[in-house]
Formats: C-alpha cells, sequence, structure tokens
C-alpha cells in the first residue's frame, strides 16, 4: 500500500489540521508516514502546501515527484489545479469549488471550475456550505478530509478515530461536530464524484 497525497490550499483553511488527522489515522492503521515542509506562507491568505506520503513500507523521501501523486487534496479550487503537474494520470483531485479571492488578478470563478470540470478523476464540493448547514463553517476542512476519504488507503474508522484524538482537547461537542462534518463530506463525494 502507497498513497502520495499534496494538501494544498491558503493560510487559515485548516490544512495542517487535515495532515494531523491523517498523520494519526496512519499511525493507528500501523502505517510509515512522513510529510514534507509545508511550503508558502502559512499567514492567513497566504499560499500554503503539503506533500503527505504513506506507506506499508518504510520511506525514503517527504517530497512527491512529478507524476506521482495518488491525490490533490485542496481546499481552494485554483490550487488544487497549481499542482497538478504531481498528480498520476489515474489520481484523484478532491477539492472545493468555491475559491478564495486573495489575489487581485485571480481568474473568473467559472473559468477555474471550467478546468476542474475537464479532469477525468474529480470531486469538487462546495464544502464550506456543507459546514454551515452543519452549523460552522469552521468545520469545512473536515467536511474536504471526509470527500477524500475514499482515496488515502486508510480504513473509514481510521480517519474517525484522528479526528477524535486530534479535537478531543476542545470538548466533546466539537469532536460529534467534526464526526459529522467527516461524514457529510464522505455522503457528497459519493453523490458528486466524477467519473
Amino acid at each position: 500500500m502507497k498513497t502520495d497525497l499534496i494538501l494544498a490550499g491558503v493560510g487559515g483553511q485548516g490544512i495542517l489540521t487535515i495532515a494531523a488527522i491523517i498523520g494519526q489515522a496512519a499511525l493507528l492503521e500501523g502505517l510509515y508516514m512522513k510529510q514534507a515542509e509545508v511550503h508558502g506562507m502559512s499567514q492567513r491568505g497566504g499560499d500554503v502546501q503539503s506533500n503527505l506520503r504513506l506507506s506499508d513500507r518504510p520511506i525514503a523521501s517527504d517530497l512527491i515527484p512529478r507524476g506521482q501523486a495518488e491525490l490533490i487534496l485542496a481546499l481552494e479550487p485554483m490550487e488544487s489545479l497549481r499542482y497538478l503537474p504531481f498528480l498520476k494520470q489515474d489520481g484523484w483531485v478532491v477539492t472545493h469549488s468555491q475559491p478564495y479571492l486573495n489575489i487581485p488578478n485571480y481568474p473568473a470563478p467559472e473559468q477555474v471550475n471550467e478546468e476542474l470540470r475537464k479532469l477525468p478523476r474529480t470531486v469538487a464540493l462546495d464544502v464550506e456550505k456543507i459546514a454551515k448547514d452543519l452549523g460552522s463553517a469552521q468545520v469545512a476542512n473536515t467536511v474536504m478530509l471526509g470527500a477524500a476519504t475514499p482515496f488515502l488507503g486508510i480504513g473509514y474508522h481510521r480517519i474517525e478515530n484522528g479526528v477524535e484524538r486530534i479535537f478531543r482537547g476542545k470538548g466533546e461537542a466539537i469532536v460529534r461536530l467534526n464526526l459529522q462534518a467527516l461524514r457529510a463530506g464522505a455522503d457528497a463525494a459519493q453523490a458528486h464524484r466524477n467519473p
């Protein structure tokens, strides 16, 4: 088993939390894991990217070579497109469909989504809307993680355990909300999977 994934977004969206949850789940699954240093500006609004490698065998490098990622998981649609050169030919893109307009020359959002629709294997969801429907926009990153669970090579219950471990210090209500967000993302992804 080997899964190389790129996590992408902008600062403040919860990329590091997603990586921490996957890391906990990977350890529970008995997998090896390496994570590259976060690149970009992790301040709110700056671009953030991380390489995360999971395997049942030791991993030599924490960086994913071009054309080798099984998954791009992005909380910002243009950021998902930025890292396409790293995606395997049969890899998946799981992304938030709504842009974070943080630069003055951001392309028209419909143009970005049109590019996403051209990709053969994508899940593009409005994770912020799903999160707000659950009662908190702050769980959008957990919704996004839920949408990516079929592609991680880790059992869903292990991801749930990772959520519980990461959020348990914030109280039972936060754990419960994040578990609901995880399930909502997984359910929505099944309905919007292309192909």
